[in-house]
């Protein structure tokens, strides 16, 4: 299983991004969260097959028509706990 933490930064917020992201990797059997962050950028955690991770961060990269995505960081990191892709709380 491939895991990632990513932080996507630009007009992310207030565009249904991560909305957007829940069935973007729900259709891709992806696992993990989205949530806000208070800097204006978004973070997931997401893991799964590592072509199922790599085509959900190259549709990341476009986002949803009303974002304008700046930059995307990835990191590696621990699979999620909990079973299917969910919304987290701003943090």
């Amino acid at each position: 299983m491939d895991a990632k933490r990513v932080r996507i930064s630009g007009r992310v917020q207030g565009v249904g991004y991560r909305e957007w992201m829940v069935r973007e990797a729900t259709r891709l059997g992806v696992l993990g969260w989205v949530r806000n962050r208070s800097d204006g950028s978004v973070e997931a955690l997401v893991a799964g097959d590592a072509a199922a991770v790599a085509s959900l961060l190259a549709a990341c990269r476009a986002g949803p028509p009303l974002a304008r995505v700046e930059q995307i960081t990835e990191e590696f990191a621990d699979p999620p706990a909990e079973p299917g892709f969910r919304r987290a709380a701003t943090q």
